[in-house]
Order: C-alpha cells, then sequence, then structure tokens
C-alpha cells in the first residue's frame, strides 16, 4: 500500500523548506532569505503519530509568465498537487495576504484533494490576529504557526494527518512476485518488458519519457506467477522539461513501494550515473530486494572474457550499498539472457523470505565473536547476548547487547557479512537492530 502524499504548496519564502525539515527533522531543503532557493520538489518520507506519508517540498508559486524559472516552478508545484493525496496551502502571516496567495487559492479551490491552510511566521500570540484576513481564500479555518519556533506544528500535523484517505489495503496475491522495472528514461525498460512477456505489450519508442504511467501486467512463467510494473523513467531534476515527465517521477517511486523485487535497468554504454544511484539508493531504503539489468550487452564495445568482471567491479565500487544484487547483462533488444530474470526474481525472492532460526543464529554469533572478538571502547567490552530474526521482505535481526553504544558501525558490518556468506541473503537488504538487554534475563 503506497504512503500518502504530502504537497507544501506557495508562493516563494512564506516558510515551506524551514516547515518541509522541521517535520521530516532532517536538513534535506535548502533554507534561505533569498525567494526561490527550492526551485524543485524535495521528497521526503516522514511519519505522525504512526502515519507514514510522503511529503513533496516545492518551488514558490508566482505568476510572472515572463520569467522561465518562476513558470516552471509554478508548473512543478501543480504537478505536486495533482500527485498528492492532500495539500499543505501554506502563506505568510507577517506580510498578510497578497494578490499571488489569491491566485494559488484559485488553483486549489478547483482540485478536489483536501486543502490544510497554515499561516507560518506566527511566532507570538499578538500576531495570532493576522489569521483572520486569510479566511477570505475561502480554504476554511488557517492554523497558525511557526515553522522556525515549532510552535503548534503538532495541530497542523493533526489536520493533516486527520485529512489522508481511508487506508484500503491492497489486494495482492500472496503467491504472486511483483517486480517494479526501475531506471533513467530510454534505458530499455519497455524493451525489456516486451521480452519478458513475450508480445509488444507496451509502447517501444527512442523518445525518452514514452512510458508515462505505471502499467501493471500479470503472467505466469515455469508454473510461478509474476506481475510487472514498468514504470515511467526516471530522470535528473535538471532534465526534466515536460510537466508530465515530472509527474511520473513520484509515480516510479510508488511502483517501487509496491514491489517486492526491483529491476534496475542500466545503460551498458553510459554505465552508472548520479541518477543510477539515487534510484538504486530508493529501492535500497525501502528494502526491496534488487537485481541490476545491464542492458544493451548485445553491442557493448570491445568486449572480452573480462568485461563483465571489469563492469561488475566498478558496478560495485559506484554503488556500495548494493554489494548484494545479482547483476545480469542482457539485451531487451536481442532477447540475451532475458529469459534468466525470472529465474533470478524468484532467487531473489526466496532470499528476502528466508528465515534462520534463533539457535542456528547464535551459534554464528559465537563463532563471529571467537575469530573477531568486539574491540574494547572506552575501557568496555562489548557483549553480544543473543540474535533472533524478527521479519523477512526484507529480513530483520535484532541483535541483543550489554550497550547498544558499544557497537561500532564496522562490528556490525563484519556480523551483516558473515550473515551473508553463511546464508547468502543474494539480492535483499538486511536489517540489523540493536538492543540492549541485561546479561541476568532468562533468554
Amino acid at each position: 500500500m503506497s504512503k500518502p502524499i504530502v504537497a507544501i504548496v506557495g508562493r516563494p519564502n512564506v516558510g515551506k523548506s524551514t516547515l518541509f525539515n522541521q517535520i521530516g527533522k532532517k536538513r534535506v531543503s535548502i533554507v534561505d532569505d533569498m525567494p526561490g532557493v527550492t526551485r524543485d520538489r524535495i521528497y521526503l518520507d516522514a511519519e505522525w503519530l504512526n502515519h507514514e506519508f510522503t511529503m513533496i517540498d516545492t518551488g514558490g508559486i508566482e505568476f510572472d509568465e515572463s520569467n522561465h524559472i518562476l513558470k516552471s516552478m509554478r508548473s512543478q508545484a501543480e504537478i505536486a498537487m495533482e500527485e498528492a493525496d492532500v495539500i499543505l496551502f501554506l502563506v505568510d502571516g507577517r506580510t498578510g495576504l497578497t494578490t499571488s496567495d489569491e491566485e494559488v487559492a484559485k488553483i486549489l479551490r478547483n482540485t478536489k484533494k483536501p486543502v490544510i491552510l497554515g499561516v507560518n511566521k506566527i511566532d507570538s500570540p499578538q500576531l495570532e490576529m493576522n489569521i483572520y484576513e486569510f479566511y477570505n481564500l475561502g480554504l476554511g479555518d488557517p492554523i497558525p504557526l511557526s515553522a522556525t519556533n515549532v510552535m503548534n506544528l503538532g495541530d497542523l500535523l493533526d489536520a493533516i494527518v486527520a485529512a489522508f484517505p481511508e487506508e484500503v489495503p491492497e489486494e495482492k496475491d500472496e503467491d504472486e512476485i511483483s517486480i517494479a522495472v526501475i531506471g533513467r528514461p530510454n534505458v530499455g525498460k519497455s524493451s525489456l518488458v516486451n521480452q519478458l512477456l513475450g508480445e509488444e505489450r507496451v509502447i517501444v519508442s527512442d523518445v525518452a519519457g514514452t512510458t508515462r504511467d505505471a502499467i501493471d501486467t500479470h503472467f505466469v512463467k515455469d508454473d510461478m506467477k509474476f506481475m510487472l510494473i514498468d514504470t515511467a523513467g526516471m530522470r535528473r531534476r535538471g532534465k526534466i522539461d515536460e510537466p508530465v515527465e515530472r509527474y511520473s517521477v513520484m509515480r516510479s517511486l510508488r511502483a517501487i513501494d509496491r514491489a517486492d523485487v526491483v529491476l534496475m535497468v542500466i545503460n551498458a554504454f553510459e554505465g552508472i550515473t548520479e541518477q543510477d544511484k539515487k534510484i538504486a539508493g530508493y529501492a535500497h531504503e525501502s528494502g526491496k530486494g534488487v537485481v541490476i539489468v545491464v542492458n544493451k550487452w548485445d553491442i557493448y564495445p570491445e568486449k572480452d572474457d573480462k568485461s563483465t568482471l571489469r563492469f561488475t567491479e566498478d558496478l560495485r565500487e559506484e554503488i556500495g550499498f548494493l554489494q548484494y544484487a545479482p547483476v545480469l547483462y542482457a539485451s531487451a533488444l536481442t532477447g540475451q539472457r532475458v529469459g534468466r530474470v525470472t529465474e533470478l526474481v524468484k532467487y531473489v525472492a526466496e532470499q528476502q523470505s528466508m528465515r534462520i532460526k534463533t539457535s542456528v543464529l547464535n551459534e554464528l554469533i559465537r563463532d563471529a565473536v571467537s575469530i573477531n572478538p568486539p574491540p574494547m571502547h572506552r575501557g568496555r567490552r562489548l557483549k553480544i547476548l543473543f540474535m533472533t530474526q524478527a521479519d523477512i521482505k526484507p529480513p530483520k535481526f535484532i541483535i541483543f547487547v550489554n550497550d547498544p553504544e558499544l557497537m561500532h558501525f564496522s562490528y556490525l558490518r563484519f556480523i551483516e557479512n558473515r550473515l551473508r556468506e553463511m546464508y547468502g541473503f543474494e539480492g535483499t537488504p538486511l536489517r540489523l537492530i540493536v538492543r540492549a538487554r541485561d546479561e541476568e534475563e532468562d533468554y
């Protein structure tokens, strides 16, 4: 089930980025007094009262059509509004109601989405009287707040989560493996889908960005059921020109959320790019299984018997966090090795669902500690009391220790490597959580 999406919109310099950072508890947006600093949407997963959601920070909306940057920001915000489940319209309580606010309100009144009106920069009780003129916007009760001082932030978030659409669990066949095909535009995703399905089910074009929406296709191969989600190509923000293509980026991220296994398609000629890393990072952080498909390998120049080895080494170096992902060299055009895709997907799905008994895990821990004892830290040594598996998809392990602060990340990586050496877990990220437990407790 996809997370609800909240878009923060409003004219420049009303404090959208500051509010965005306060809610996300991360400094992910540039905060500056100069209008127009945030020129593109930024996505962030946030949580309030057990409600998880995705926030979109937009560029400010201006109505000066002669300024192409402001026009572009307006377009981005409109697209964010189209994609959002809830819209947070932020205005400046110190400046007061402006013509631009009224123009934005006109756009919002034409949407069928819930709109929350937040009046920012109400930094003291004396300024609360400033909110009343914003009733003229016809968008309901304004909520006074101060993003800088974190005043009334809870009331604002309460209103936001109350406006979320009713959660309807997505019906899913437990025996079916869902696959999201991701990657930048024009790397051959649609051609790969057609080869997998054995028919021209998706339009193939040399024009980047032909596939606009995520398309679900169910099929069976070797008595195994699969669902393919062919996504619109995700390209670097500075290269996204068409508004409809901007709209497709969030749909691609939603497709990853819905998938069990992600096929990350890379163009063999271009190699790994910064945008590939960002896409891979989203899939990794989402806990999805990953198979890297290097496409157009049939026409890769000057191949020799070491080409795949060198390319794989480069991939591992560039995407260090995806060391666990299998790499397949294929050609969607000719069908070369495409038949192995479903085999790898099935294998990775099995690895994601693997469970290891607690007794076996603790034997592994004892062996690991005897081979490489935990180092001393400030005169104290880490003691690992026991480990158990808490979940699958992705596999999650809880490690109980005498003091979590003594667990260095390098030793945690050592334990993860031991897990992979012994049991594989190929194609899936692992989640290792360290918790304190009294050595006297009975376990």
